[in-house]
């Protein structure tokens, strides 16, 4: 996505060998990342001999946070605190009473506000600051 957001937006589409050559990942791994990334409707595909791969919204409108969760699922550390895909623990007691749970409820809030208020643009902006 990254090496997308640096294409202009009236630029042909990337072809998958392009893509894969400049971000140096495998093709076949590639092929599955691009596919989920269609599917959620970050990327449009395109057929053909000029075909390829282009963001489907500008690059201050998609989130590190949206990409991260189709490819990498839910931001939470442990599935007790995720919002999308939670599953209480098999050993804990009391998730009201559990510091653990406390904790990552704090680390999963603060990452998505930091993932989900970063852009593509603010990713690829030369000057861009640590968190």
């Amino acid at each position: 996505m990254l090496f997308l957001a640096d294409a202009p937006p009236s630029a042909a589409p990337t072809s998958m060998t392009r893509i894969a050559a400049g971000a140096n990942v495998p093709r076949k791994f590639l092929e599955l990342i691009l596919a989920d990334l269609r599917e959620a409707g970050l990327l449009h595909s395109f057929r053909g001999k000029a075909g390829g791969y282009r963001l489907s919204r500008p690059t201050h409108l998609i989130s590190l946070g949206e990409i991260i969760r189709v490819i990498e699922g839910p931001l939470a550390l442990v599935p007790c605190v995720s919002r999308t895909a939670y599953k209480r623990c098999l050993d804990c007691k009391s998730e009201a009473d559990c510091a653990i749970r406390h904790a990552m409820m704090r680390v999963r809030d603060e990452t998505a506000r930091i993932l989900d208020g970063t852009s593509l643009a603010d990713a690829t902006a030369e000057d861009l600051v640590a968190a």
